[in-house]
């Protein structure tokens, strides 16, 4: 009966199933009764073809992928600003004086890594006394990079899960060989121990010698056949293989073999592992001291290269980074010597590299030289090659050849600057060589000397047709050589800072740092710093005599005079910071349209300053004396020889920001005082306005003038800020009265 059973519903399943195909598919069971308590499960495929699986599909791993490093992250701001001056300070008379300009500094990291700077700045306007200038600057220096290393050392801690993930992997990886060096071990041990010898070389000893119980008396059967008794049966016999031992042998060999290799590969994930445990053991304070602490580029690479950084840390290429001090592409600086190019602006390139060994290059045309920027009139054109070479490290001891060439326009009574002349066409090139050392006596102290030789002046060669080079290599004459020495120290324990220069230039000698030829100059200056009281009083005095340079200044001109400076302030905590100054002042005039002068006098200036906090309120309270020591014919400062009080109040009442001020003027011939005040109100955070009053009455002429002010601000989200300001004030003029002046500004600011 149940074969039967079976039988039938085997049939059922064959017909119902309609062609389904034995493939793999999925299965169902039947559950048969079989007697009273027995169950028989028949399996069966299933009818539907879809319910068919062939094989279960394995979860893929999804492995996290590292956060992307963008190429390029820029940050900056752009900045337009529009000004406008119904009247130019004294001594200059300018109406309506408009100037434009645009500028945008931007911060670029190249893969997170490379800083760079690019600068563009373009100033444009209608007056006759500022130059249009434009200047675009891509720059590079290892400053920017140190303090890139600083910014990811502050953040380190923060972002050294990844390197304590990777420490714990290793760490996991050398468990793991570890392990299996001390299983190979147990298994030599146990496999080729002292028993297992032993066993072995009886094993051998057993296969060497047969039996011999048959040659006793007694054991040994007695067989009629001669062929199978022949040879004698006496005769041991001897294997031809130690088939056992030298078994033993090959399989410890081998076994010692991988042994060896695996304790390699266990020293080489050991040595991994420390350098790693190292470099997670340097925390962000450590690091910061190397940075900060390095006394020159190499000794910081040394460090850093000590410290097994990791490359989230350290790019590559860091040493040579870090060598490199600039790259500057476009308008940009040349600060090299004394006596060579100092404070120059050049529109090309200039780079500085100092691994060990030092080398500088400096190529472009000469835009303006600092302190002449601000007169616009014609020049010659002028360009500056420069190269150096030398060794050692510019903060330690070195020494540096340079080698320039030129074109510079001359200064002086032999040189006809205004083009009156144009049927001599003067050569203007230049050409000189300068050696310069540097010796770090300690830490603290180091001395930098320099001699040079330059080309003589056109007019100052011995004949026409001598060439720049030829007048550079005239030994015999002196008047083209210049000197400097200048000095530097630092006392610990005092705190004393002491700097010393002088130089003496010829005549004749021509540099880029040197506006004029025509007289033998020189210069000298002592400068000290001295804090008292825990550096709660800093005291600086200075004493110079001839040591600036200035287009306006006669080509002939040399004094005796010496010029005295000094400075205090005073530092305690929680009490007004004051400060007092003596020193010379300069005020720049202009004679005709082709004569400027600059005189010089000295000023006193004092002032306490104290912020503090009041019955819960935030204020600020400036006090301040100046003092000018001039005379009325020294220039056309109608505040000659006066003394000025100021005294100016802050309150910060929230949202309010309250101000105001007191102000006299005295002199010999009349007395200004005036007041004013102002109020900023911030509505929120993307508008701000404000406005003010100020009042001014002059003795002698009784005159009261009245003015005022405004201004406001407005952050639009997305685009920028946009301020305002409108301003109607009083300038010298002339009759020693004051004029009226209305000023303005518009201003647009981008962060990004």
């Amino acid at each position: 009966m149940r074969t039967c059973t079976y039988i039938l519903l085997w049939v059922f399943l064959l017909i119902a199933r309609e062609g389904f195909s034995q493939t793999k598919q999925d299965t169902g069971f039947y559950l048969i009764q079989d007697g009273c308590k027995g169950v028989t499960a028949v399996s069966y495929p299933l009818f539907r073809k879809d319910t068919v699986v062939p094989t279960i599909r394995k979860r893929r791993e999804v492995i996290a992928l590292p956060p992307r490093t963008p190429f390029l992250v820029i940050h900056g701001n752009v900045t337009y600003d529009l000004y406008y001056q119904s009247h130019v300070d004294t001594p200059y008379i300018e109406n309506d004086v408009y100037q434009h300009t645009v500028q945008t500094f931007l911060d670029i990291t190249v893969r997170n890594q490379y800083p760079l700077r690019v600068a563009f700045t373009t100033n444009m306007g209608n007056s006759s006394l500022f130059r249009n200038i434009t200047g675009i600057n891509l720059q590079y220096t290892n400053s920017d990079f140190k303090n890139m290393l600083a910014d990811k050392a502050r953040h380190w801690d923060a972002g050294r899960l990844q390197q304590l993930d990777e420490l714990k992997a290793l760490r996991a990886q050398w468990e793991q060989k570890a392990n299996e060096v001390y299983q190979l071990k147990n298994s030599i041990a146990a496999r080729f121990g002292v028993q297992q010898i032993v066993e072995a070389k009886e094993r051998a000893l057993y296969e060497k010698v047969q039996d011999s119980l048959s040659r006793l008396a007694g054991f040994g059967m007695q067989d009629i056949n001669l062929a199978q008794r022949w040879p004698p049966i006496d005769r041991p016999k001897m294997s031809q293989t130690d088939t056992a031992m030298s078994r033993l042998v090959k399989e410890r060999a081998a076994a010692a073999q991988q042994l060896d290799s695996l304790q390699k590969q266990l020293a080489g994930l050991d040595q991994l592992y420390l350098g790693k445990q190292k470099a997670y053991g340097v925390n962000n304070t450590q690091l910061l001291d190397v940075l900060m602490k390095s006394r020159n580029n190499k000794e910081l690479a040394d460090n850093l290269h000590a410290m097994n950084l990791p490359d989230t840390v350290l790019p590559k290429g860091y040493k040579n980074l870090l060598a490199i001090r600039s790259v500057g592409v476009g308008r940009t600086i040349v600060d090299y010597s004394e006596l060579t190019a100092k404070d120059i602006s050049i529109l090309g390139v200039q780079a500085e590299y100092n691994p060990s060994y030092y080398v500088a290059f400096a190529t472009g045309m000469v835009d303006y030289r600092f302190r002449n920027f601000i007169v616009n009139e014609n020049r010659s054109r002028q360009y500056l090659n420069l190269i150096r070479v030398g060794t050692g490290m510019r903060e330690g001891n070195n020494i540096i050849f340079t080698w320039y060439t030129g074109k510079k326009q001359l200064y002086n009574f032999n040189t006809d600057t205004t083009g009156t002349n144009p049927q001599t066409a003067p050569n203007y090139n230049i050409m000189g060589v300068s050696l310069e050392g540097k010796w770090q006596l300690n830490r603290n102290n180091y001395l930098v000397g320099e001699v040079a030789k330059s080309s003589l002046p056109y007019y100052a060669r011995s004949t026409d047709k001598q060439s720049t080079m030829g007048s550079m290599l005239e030994l015999g004459n002196r008047s083209n050589e210049a000197y400097s020495v200048s000095s530097f120290s630092f006392v610990p324990l005092t705190g004393t800072r002491i700097n010393a220069m002088y130089k003496k230039m010829g005549a004749n000698f021509q540099s880029f740092s040197l506006y004029t030829t025509g007289s033998s100059q020189s210069a000298w200056s002592l400068r000290v710093d001295q804090p008292f009281f825990r550096k709660q009083l800093t005291l600086s005095a200075s004493i110079r005599q001839n040591d600036f340079t200035s287009l306006y200044q006669n080509v002939d001109y040399k004094t005796n005079t010496i010029f005295k400076s000094i400075q205090a302030t005073l530092r305690i905590k929680k009490w007004p910071v004051v400060a007092v100054g003596y020193m010379p002042s300069s005020q720049l005039i202009k004679l005709s349209e082709n004569q400027y002068t600059e005189n010089l006098f000295y000023t006193l200036v004092g002032s306490v300053s104290h912020f503090y906090e009041y019955n819960g309120v935030m204020m600020n309270t400036i006090f301040s004396y100046t003092r000018f020591y001039n005379k009325q014919t020294d220039s056309n400062f109608v505040y000659f020889n006066s003394k000025n009080i100021l005294l100016n109040h802050t309150v910060f009442l929230g949202k309010f920001t309250l101000n105001g001020s007191l102000s006299a003027a005295t002199n010999q011939d009349y007395d200004l005082y005036g007041i004013d005040g102002n109020v900023q109100y911030k509505i929120n955070n993307w508008l701000e306005i404000g406005g003010g009053a100020k009042y001014n009455r002059q003795t002698q002429f009784n005159i009261e003038q009245l003015g005022y002010s405004g201004n406001t601000r407005v952050n639009i989200p997305r685009l920028g800020e946009v301020s305002l300001m409108a301003d109607k004030g009083f300038v010298p003029g002339a009759a020693k009265q004051l004029v009226p002046n209305n000023t303005g500004r518009l201003t647009y600011t981008k962060i990004f």
